[in-house]
């Protein structure tokens, strides 16, 4: 795909991992931490199927389809520009037999996946509730953190819908959240078994919580070892490196959601 394909304010960036490369706008929302972060926190056995629900402009299922040996991705976005760039991104990499990428709302699963028939569901789901305000609908910034297309009971209830006996639900979110998560996670039989907060610096409360979920999963819950993001001197941790794992530190928004 030749640069000249690009629209207004998009550029390509090279994540410098086996080639793979994104279309983001410079002026919209561009990928954070957290989709680093989530993606590597994913765990998908040989030729299971996942799915992403809010994909964005598709780091996610593209990072994971490199890292891991994902049968097929199945992503969707409900805004229509930022499932343009992703498509796109996915034709640019040649990657349109492992990623389908979806312009739905999530709501619609059942139009697309039957049920009890996914392996692995993926969400960086909006993290903060719409509290009544009037967000501009164009706002793809306030769309990917605020509850206004999708809640999180939507993408539990969604998640229970597809997932196998056993399946697992990978998501990431605010530690303010953790009551209201935890508590819908349960109501729809997602049982929480592993929880790893992400704190900034050593000593400082976490911002980012990492949760696995488990379909008709028991009772027991660990809590991983906390992750922190930077030493002291502001440089990233050797474990931030290790989790980039050759991805290119610099193309993503620090800022994230």
């Amino acid at each position: 795909m030749s640069k000249n394909l690009l629209k207004e304010n998009e550029r390509i960036d090279d994540l410098q991992l086996n080639g793979l490369k994104i279309i983001q706008n410079k002026k919209g929302f561009c990928f954070g931490i957290d989709a680093v972060l989530l993606s590597n926190f994913v765990k998908i056995k040989n030729n299971q199927i996942a799915v992403d629900l809010g994909t964005g402009t598709g780091i996610i299922p593209l990072l994971i389809s490199e890292k891991t040996n994902v049968k097929n991705i199945i992503a969707f976005e409900i805004q229509n520009e930022v499932y343009d760039m992703a498509l796109r991104s996915v034709k640019l990499n040649n990657l349109e037999n492992k990623i389908t990428i979806i312009n739905d709302d999530l709501n619609n699963v059942e139009k697309h996946i039957k049920k009890n028939s996914i392996d692995v569901v993926i969400s960086n789901p909006p993290y903060f509730t719409s509290g009544g305000a009037l967000l501009n609908p164009s706002d793809y910034k306030a769309i990917s953190r605020h509850e206004v297309m999708c809640t999180f009971d939507d993408i539990a209830r969604n998640t229970n819908y597809m997932l196998k006996p056993g399946g697992q639900f990978f998501l990431i979110h605010r530690p303010h959240r953790l009551v209201d998560v935890i508590c819908t996670l349960r109501k729809y039989k997602l049982e929480p078994k592993e929880i790893r907060f992400v704190a900034p610096k050593r000593g400082k409360k976490p911002n980012i919580m990492l949760i696995k979920a488990s379909k008709f999963g028991n009772s027991e819950l660990k809590f991983l070892d906390p992750l922190i993001v930077y030493n002291d001197d502001g440089t990233y941790t050797d474990e931030i490196f290790d989790i980039y794992d050759g991805v290119k530190i610099d193309v993503f928004d620090k800022r994230g959601k």
